[in-house]
């Protein structure tokens, strides 16, 4: 045969469909499973698969039809190279957001919705079991009729007898948020003193200012971890935390005295002798209280005041007192050997500073140091106690400690020159001396001034004598009470 009818019978093959295989391949771009960048097959195909895009070749078209698949994309095309500039569609790019957003967003919602129930439940098993504790206690608060409130029915609920702290911490925060304010009974350099009410009964607020922080914590600190229930040391009740108008009030919350502080009854009531016998000796059975510590499992440190005067006791109906504000006082542990003497900035008050504070000779690392200042400080308070006590019909006008030699608000240096350098003491009326009593108090006085811290009378020694000034002289303790 010859060459031209050998290319003619193959052309004939060509076009009749013998011989198909290669005329009707064609050829794609390739990026995965193919030699170099191209191959050859029936149809080209572009896919996108969870974000991977990938080009080839398929055999046939039955590979181009896939179920309708989130995140899969599959297009074919039979024409050279028709698959390389073949991209994802916008509208498939854009189907995950819209999923996430479909099924994200109410899943969000009942995230949220499930924890606000939650914080809901919680909230009101929370006002259920503060309400239980209210109405627990609320028989507690009761002051019995007649005398001194003592709420005496909540201790005895909490404490062990003879002594104790304040309350539970939740049950005082109870109390507190649900506490009127009704009248501002007294005001000071610390902030206020509010009466207020609670379940119907009144109680004091004390309200401190921001200044006077450290005091609220000292204070907050000594009750709740000190045995201090006593006759006469004001019963604390509770202590909190609140906010009022946008800002932090830090309250004490105690018994309520209606007579006010000795400072203030003494401004306008007088006494006779055995009722400066009681005030005196229920003033130092208090310091005694302090300055005893009490080893035993609900035992008590040591406490010294550190501030005692007039304005920091109160008057009890029953004609006592009682001593408030320990804001300054030094804690001391013989049996741990520790003395806490805390870090409040404040000092004292200037009048009734003792000596050695003035002249700064004061040990500070020694507990019994503490203990002599507030000796000195127990006689000035007598004396002003013994000003206002009428004898033979005489009585003098009340005024502070060392009236006649500073001015109203002396400066330290002031104190120190009459205290110190000119060694002055309180003058004592002859009318004292004509009286048992009262020249016994005015003796222990005395002996309370001493320049020598180490010379002056104990807190318990002033006590015995004036327990027994009082055995000396039996009376009627009715007629004692104030009259008032």
């Amino acid at each position: 045969m010859k060459v031209s009818e050998m290319l003619a019978a193959l052309f004939v093959l060509v076009y009749s469909g013998s011989y198909t295989t290669l005329a009707d391949d064609i050829q794609c771009t390739c990026e995965s499973k193919c030699d170099g960048n191209s191959c050859r097959d029936k149809t080209c195909f572009y896919s996108w698969n969870h974000g991977q895009e990938s080009r080839g070749c398929f055999p046939d078209k039955s590979q181009c039809h896939v179920i309708d698949i989130p995140d899969v994309y599959i297009q074919c095309c039979d024409t050279h190279f028709c698959n390389a500039n073949i991209s994802m569609p916008k509208t498939k790019e854009e189907k995950p957001s819209r999923m996430i957003l479909l099924v994200g967003l109410p899943l969000l919602l009942l995230l949220v919705m499930s924890m606000a129930a939650c914080g809901l439940v919680l909230w009101l098993r929370s006002r259920r079991q503060d309400r239980q504790l209210v109405e627990h206690n609320t028989s507690m608060l009761k002051v019995p009729s007649g005398g001194d409130p003592t709420y005496g029915d909540i201790f005895d609920e909490f404490c062990t007898s003879g002594s104790g702290t304040g309350l539970p911490y939740l049950v005082q925060r109870t109390m507190a948020r649900q506490i009127s304010l009704v009248q501002c009974v007294g005001k000071g350099r610390y902030g206020e003193v509010w009466r207020g009410t609670w379940m119907g009964e009144s109680v004091a607020v004390k309200i401190f200012s921001s200044r006077d922080e450290q005091s609220w914590f000292r204070e907050t600190e000594i009750y709740n971890t000190v045995q201090l229930r006593h006759e006469n040391i004001l019963g604390f009740i509770a202590s909190d935390m609140t906010s009022k108008n946008s800002s932090t009030q830090l309250w004490l919350i105690t018994h309520f005295h209606e007579l006010g502080s000795l400072y203030d009854f003494l401004q306008e009531s007088t006494l006779d002798p055995e009722g400066c016998l009681r005030m005196c000796m229920s003033i130092a059975s208090g310091l005694v209280h302090l300055h005893t510590e009490i080893l035993s499992t609900q035992g008590k440190p040591a406490i010294a005041h550190r501030d005692l005067k007039s304005r920091n006791i109160l008057v009890k109906r029953n004609g006592q007192c009682c001593i408030a504000d320990l804001g300054l006082a030094v804690i001391h542990s013989q049996s741990n050997d520790y003395l806490d003497v805390g870090n409040n900035p404040r000092v004292g008050t200037k009048r009734y500073m003792a000596p050695e504070v003035l002249d700064e000779s004061i040990r500070v690392d020694v507990f019994e140091s503490y203990k002599q200042t507030d000796i000195w400080a127990l006689g000035l308070v007598m004396w002003e106690i013994t000003r206002r006590t009428t004898v033979n019909g005489i009585v003098e006008e009340y005024r502070p400690p060392f009236f006649d030699v500073v001015p109203s608000d002396p400066s330290f240096e002031e104190m120190k020159k009459v205290v110190c350098v000119d060694q002055h003491r309180p003058s004592l009326h002859n009318r004292l001396h004509s009286h048992p009593i009262l020249s016994t108090i005015a003796k222990i006085k005395k002996e309370c001034w001493f320049q020598s811290p180490s010379s002056r009378l104990t807190a318990l020694r002033v006590r015995k004598t004036l327990s027994k000034l009082d055995q000396d002289h039996d009376y009627d303790i009715d007629k004692l009470k104030l009259d008032l």
